[in-house]
């Protein structure tokens, strides 16, 4: 059966004030609505049914998965994230200096890998993972940035990044991409500014997406969309953020190499690649009413959006083993997020 998961916000000042109300149907209150949970991680779990009802995990367990509606009305820091190993050498080594587990400065909060997928609900302006050299270069010389363009070209991406961290003086921005300008407005003196051209500049259209695996640098810069990530909080900053920067654990574990495809669509199943062997997304349209049949894991359903009729989306949960069906008109569309 499934069941109505009430998700819990997260009012950070880099969300929007409308995207994620308007969106499941309720009036803006004032607040920046930049997150909404909708999981099990001990930060903000969810409840089943009402706001005071069940919590999530009550019935499902502890879920590796956890999935979110993001509203970003400013960018987010220039981040990444570990793999396996990393988040477990990085939790083990914080806890043995005695870092306090909600420290600032802390960045590996559980020994959890944190692989991402962002799927566009409206259009979505995004920086990820690393363009070729010869893409970088050109559009190095194109902004008229020969200093940038020399230690590049001599000591490649990863000496490029170091050299970028160790300025102190922002980069020329006239001849630079727009998009970066517009960042500069709100981090003018940021390092990240210099490395931010290293990375594809994309804008999704609803329903593509960003996969995120360990180590790929990226930053969201304006959109909504759906979010879903193993529930870790572990995260590595680079720029574009007052929040704790840590280069040296940055560059031992970004992922410099090329990223041939930057954005994704669904197969022919509507699946998407998935950074993750922990959870899988797939995206259908409706052509009536719904019905899910069992299977052997959870499942977080998001639907229907439906063009014009009206009626708000939810986020719902479908227990392993369990069947269900959801009330949908032809066209509608529906994501299904599985817990793998």
């Amino acid at each position: 059966m499934l069941r109505r998961i009430v998700g819990v916000p997260q009012h950070y000042s880099w969300g929007d004030h409308t995207s994620i109300p308007s969106l499941l149907g309720f009036a803006p209150d004032g607040n920046s609505w930049a997150e909404m949970w909708f999981g099990t991680h001990h930060v903000a779990p969810a409840h089943l049914d009402t706001h005071d009802g069940p919590l999530l995990s009550d019935n499902a367990g502890h879920m590796d998965m956890l999935v979110k509606l993001l509203a970003a009305g400013q960018p987010l820091s220039l981040q990444t994230h570990p793999n396996k190993e990393q988040a477990r050498r990085g939790c083990a080594r914080e806890d043995a200096a005695g870092i306090d587990i909600s420290a600032p400065h802390r960045m590996y909060r559980d020994a959890s890998d944190k692989p991402e997928i962002l799927i566009a609900l409206t259009p979505f302006e995004a920086l990820c993972g690393f363009q070729t050299l010869d893409v970088i270069s050109a559009l190095f010389a194109e902004m008229q940035w020969t200093t940038e363009l020399d230690v590049l070209s001599t000591h490649g991406i990863a000496g490029y990044l170091k050299w970028c961290f160790a300025q102190d003086t922002p980069p020329q921005l006239m001849s630079c991409p727009q998009w970066l300008r517009d960042i500069a407005q709100i981090y003018p003196n940021d390092p990240g500014l210099r490395v931010a051209p290293l990375l594809h500049h994309v804008v999704l259209a609803p329903g593509e997406a960003i996969c995120l695996p360990a180590g790929n640098l990226h930053a969201y810069i304006k959109g909504c969309g759906v979010e879903v990530m193993n529930s870790s909080d572990n995260v590595v900053r680079a720029g574009f953020t007052p929040k704790h920067i840590n280069v040296e654990e940055l560059l031992a574990i970004v992922d410099t190499s090329p990223l041939a495809t930057p954005v994704i669509t669904p197969d022919a199943s509507g699946t998407y690649l998935s950074p993750s062997d922990a959870f899988s997304v797939q995206h259908i349209v409706a052509t009536g009413e719904c019905v899910f049949d069992a299977v052997a894991h959870h499942r977080v359903i998001f639907g229907p959006l439906s063009e014009g009729s009206g009626t708000s989306p939810q986020m719902f949960f479908l227990a392993a083993g369990e069947t269900g069906s959801l009330d949908a008109h032809a066209g509608d569309k529906i994501f299904i997020c599985h817990q793998l």
